[in-house]
This record gives structure tokens, C-alpha cells and sequence, in this order.
């Protein structure tokens, strides 16, 4: 049996979870250079969920010569989440947008811990958590990126 590639995806819609934290870098890899309005998060308290709706840059599936720049809209789903917190998010402006640069697990005792979500401009989201519990799922079809152009990180 040989691993899983990119291009066995084709154009399915990606349905992942993390419940461990080796399997947050992928997640994180995949949702990095997503951009949200701020209006688009949802701290679910009595579910216990953090939920954000992304429009996610399609980074497997690249644009090569065929294709040009794709984003699709995915949820970014934080499960048995106890309290949420931000800084460098002015909570009143629901029109900001933010991107998002990584998603992080910073360990807790006995299997609770912290999911960090960073954002350009020293902006963060840190959800406690009670247990791992990270999903990220596509929810429409993917679209031509405003931009058409591939996200860019100067060294």
C-alpha cells in the first residue's frame, strides 16, 4: 500500500479531524491563508464549540498551468471548547477581515490543553479545550479566488 497523494483528492470536498496533536499541522497547513470576516465566528457555549466559517485558499490543489487560484468555504469546527478568548480582534467592527496564519495545540494536563489560532497582524484566538477535537470541512464548491493570485509569505 503506498501513501496517500494530493492529486488521488481530485476535487472532493476535504473532511478532516484532528483528535491528536500530530494531526493539527495538517489541518493547519490546509486552512493557512484563510481569510473571515470577524462576524463569521460562533462561540457556542452550551455545545461547547468554537466555529468558524473560512474561505479557505485550496492549497492541494495548487494552481498549476491548468487551473487558476481556488477558494472554497470551509468550516473550522473546535470541539469540547470551554472558553474562548481573542487579542488584536476589535470585537465591535463584524467587517474586519482576518487571516489566518496557523492553528496550534499548546498542551494542558491530563489531555485538555489550548487550540491556538494565530492571524496576520498579531492578532490570536486561544479556545480551551477539554479534550483535542478539531474538524475542518469544506461546505461549498470551490470558487476562483478574487485575487487569482497564490497566497505569498516574503522570507
Amino acid at each position: 500500500m503506498e501513501d496517500a497523494r494530493f492529486e488521488d483528492s481530485r476535487d472532493a470536498p476535504l473532511h478532516l479531524k484532528a483528535l491528536e496533536p500530530d494531526d493539527l499541522p495538517i489541518i493547519s497547513a490546509l486552512a493557512q491563508d484563510a481569510v473571515f470576516p470577524a462576524a463569521e465566528m460562533r462561540w457556542q457555549s452550551r455545545q461547547r464549540r468554537f466555529a468558524v466559517l473560512l474561505n479557505r485558499f485550496r492549497w492541494e490543489d495548487a494552481p498549476t498551468g491548468r487551473r487558476e487560484a481556488e477558494r472554497v468555504q470551509t468550516l473550522l469546527v473546535v470541539d469540547d471548547a470551554l472558553k474562548v478568548a481573542s487579542q488584536g480582534i476589535a470585537r465591535g467592527d463584524k467587517d474586519m477581515i482576518l487571516s489566518l496564519l496557523s492553528i496550534t495545540f499548546e498542551p494542558g494536563e491530563d489531555g485538555t490543553g489550548a487550540v491556538v489560532l494565530t492571524l496576520a497582524g498579531d492578532g490570536a484566538i486561544r479556545v480551551d479545550v477539554e479534550a483535542l477535537d478539531v474538524t475542518l470541512k469544506d461546505v461549498t464548491k470551490p470558487y476562483i479566488a478574487p485575487s487569482r493570485k497564490i497566497p505569498e509569505h516574503p522570507e
